[in-house]
């Protein structure tokens, strides 16, 4: 009997599209999936004349590969990953490997690791990003686990790998749970790109009254200039797309309601476990958030009227400031990811090194953009840069748009057009070069109420003061001296 290369469990449509494309690729796949009929239905037709087998049972498709045999799993993330791995256990021998390639949560991820290496079974968490397409035809793909590992299965991955200049969308990242958590960062960085990429739409349209097709050129031309990326492009096609049953453009007639699958909760989650800012994702989920509330949010536009203003400007200089706004707001949005991964590799120490990060994030992958090849050589003219925004190159980009920005939130501020990103994004910008921020205060606030201690500026160590009783004193010398004022 033919032993296969690898064996992959999961026929929902990803897993089926990478089989094919690791087939493609000079790799002879089996497959198991854990309904029998969807295995018939994949060999008798996209997988059909091709070298995949099927497998009714995972005995015997572990039986069926070469050994160290490399077993990829392409299951709903959480329990049923847990439950696949309990099976293939007994089945596996020391030294074999088992690839995660679905989006799990990085805990999950280093528990795995750690449970699996005490029982010398090699375990690789990986991201896979790009959709049903980058799958089939070239994903980004973010490997973490043992080093060995990963050197077991590195040549058929660079092989499946999306190309972006010349280099395969992948690189071993970083031990345990490494891989999965650079995906969880990669999803809150496209949570946050899209949800400024939807404000920059909103206030297009509703302070110019612009039409989906006048959208989809303004964007198509966008994406021609620093902007150009994925998530720019397939915007420019949702405007030209109509409705076949009304004939109106097909993105009016969509519920705005934005559905989640969590990766970009986690990734606000996990930032605020490690002391990181990270504003434009976290307004980025909580738009998603308030956008559920479409009940309340449709009662309450009848209920509470905003400013009765318009738009008064010139229709192109708004049309360019905000081109500048979304790229300005882009570059802190990566600044706070990009600051998340460094802090988060020390934290955990995965060893992550930034600027291949950015490049295996250059194709494949839903944030695949031309500014990425600009981070990759932010950090390799700096590996230790601290922020994007201290990068000569992104410094100099912000500084000549951030006129645009406040005028954009500005904008949409007095007009009532909520820009939770933007205004985050910004916000953020502001704070991060402040040198002194009222964060003086709350300390003072703290230390009243719960005796927190604060540190002074002026010497070293921690201090705590009797805030009410040496006020009162304070506000009875003032009303004394005013008494004797009068």
């Amino acid at each position: 009997m033919e032993k296969y290369a690898i064996g992959l469990v999961g026929l929902a449509v990803m897993g089926q599209n990478l089989v094919l494309n690791i087939e493609r690729n000079g790799y002879p796949v089996a497959v198991y999936n854990r309904t029998y009929e969807r295995t018939r239905e994949f060999l008798a037709g996209e997988a059909k004349g091709k070298r995949i087998a099927g497998f009714e049972t995972l005995p015997e498709l572990v039986a069926a590969l070469e050994s160290p045999r490399k077993i990829m799993l392409m299951v709903q993330a959480g329990r049923a990953v847990d439950q696949v791995i309990e099976q293939l256990k007994p089945l596996v021998a020391p030294g074999d490997l088992i690839i995660d390639g679905g989006n799990s949560f990085y805990k999950d991820t280093e528990r795995r690791a750690v449970e699996l290496a005490a029982e010398g079974i090699n375990y690789i968490g990986t991201g896979v990003s790009g959709g049903e397409y980058g799958a089939l035809h070239g994903p980004a793909i973010m490997p973490g686990g043992q080093p060995d590992a990963y050197e077991m299965v590195a040549p058929m991955l660079r092989a499946i790998a999306a190309v972006a200049e010349g280099e395969p969308c992948v690189a071993y990242l970083g031990p345990r749970g490494a891989g999965h958590y650079v995906k969880m960062v990669h999803n809150g960085i496209e949570y946050g790109d899209m949800q400024l990429i939807a404000e920059a739409y909103d206030i297009l349209h509703r302070a110019l009254g612009l039409s989906a097709r006048e959208l989809g050129e303004i964007f198509g031309a966008w994406n021609q200039g620093e902007l150009e990326s994925y998530l720019i492009e397939i915007t420019r096609d949702v405007f030209y797309v109509d409705d076949p049953e009304t004939g109106q453009p097909l993105v009016d007639m969509i519920l705005d309601e934005a559905q989640q699958k969590g990766t970009g909760k986690w990734t606000s989650q996990d930032a605020m476990d490690i002391g990181m800012p990270l504003q434009t994702v976290n307004a980025a989920v909580e738009s998603r958030l308030i956008s559920a509330l479409k009940a309340q949010r449709v009662a309450a536009s009848q209920a509470l009227p905003g400013p009765d203003a318009a738009y008064q400007g010139e229709r192109d200089a708004l049309i360019d400031d905000v081109r500048q706004a979304l790229f300005a707001a882009k570059i802190c949005s990566y600044a706070q990811g990009m600051g998340l991964l460094r802090a988060a590799s020390d934290e955990y120490d995965y060893g992550l090194k930034l600027g291949d990060v950015a490049k295996l994030w250059r194709g494949g992958c839903i944030i695949r953009a031309r500014f990425l090849n600009d981070i990759a050589a932010a950090y390799e003219r700096n590996p230790a840069l601290d922020n994007l925004l201290l990068d000569p190159y992104f410094r100099d980009a912000f500084l000549s748009r951030q006129a645009a920005l406040r005028r954009v939130v500005s904008t949409a501020v007095q007009l009532g057009i909520p820009c939770l990103a933007m205004g985050a994004s910004l916000a953020y910008f502001d704070a991060y070069r402040t040198a002194r921020l009222p964060a003086n205060l709350t300390q003072a606030q703290r230390d009243y109420f719960g005796a927190h201690t604060y540190r002074r500026i002026d010497r070293e160590g921690v201090c705590h003061t009797e805030w009410q009783e040496q006020a009162e004193a304070a506000r009875g010398q003032a009303s004394a001296l005013a008494r004797n004022h009068s």
